[in-house]
């Protein structure tokens, strides 16, 4: 991810069109991983929540706004349920102030930013 992030960051004429694309080849990977690994559903060490899916939560959380995962359905219902967990919801309204900060801010999905939320759940 941070590849991604850092080359976003550079003036045009030094991006590195390669690295990005290597970078996200191998967030593509990550996601065909963790669909398969994800494939009985649960959560990311087994049927209970646990440390796993507290690491996973952040890199879901910014890995989806550079490269999204729609086509990965079980990483999707995944991330869905880790957006109605009370500490994810307090998590990321804590960090709704400095998001602004992220240079990539700008494709953060309007559900997170919603300082009122309950859940961030997403909507159809």
């Amino acid at each position: 991810m941070q590849k991604l992030v850092a080359d976003h960051m550079r003036p045009e004429a030094r991006r590195d069109p390669d690295g990005v694309d290597a970078a996200r080849a191998t967030l593509l990977t990550a996601y065909a991983m963790l669909e398969k690994s994800l494939a009985k559903g649960g959560w990311a060490g087994g049927p209970d929540f646990g440390i796993a899916d507290c690491a996973a939560a952040p890199a879901l959380f910014y890995a989806g706004v550079l490269e999204p995962f729609d086509s990965y359905p079980q990483v999707l219902a995944y991330f869905d349920r880790l957006c109605v967990r009370p500490s994810f919801v307090r998590t990321i309204k804590e960090a709704q102030p400095y998001f602004r900060l992220f240079p990539l801010h700008d494709r953060l999905a309007p559900r997170f930013l919603d300082a009122d939320a309950q859940s961030f759940a997403r909507t159809p």
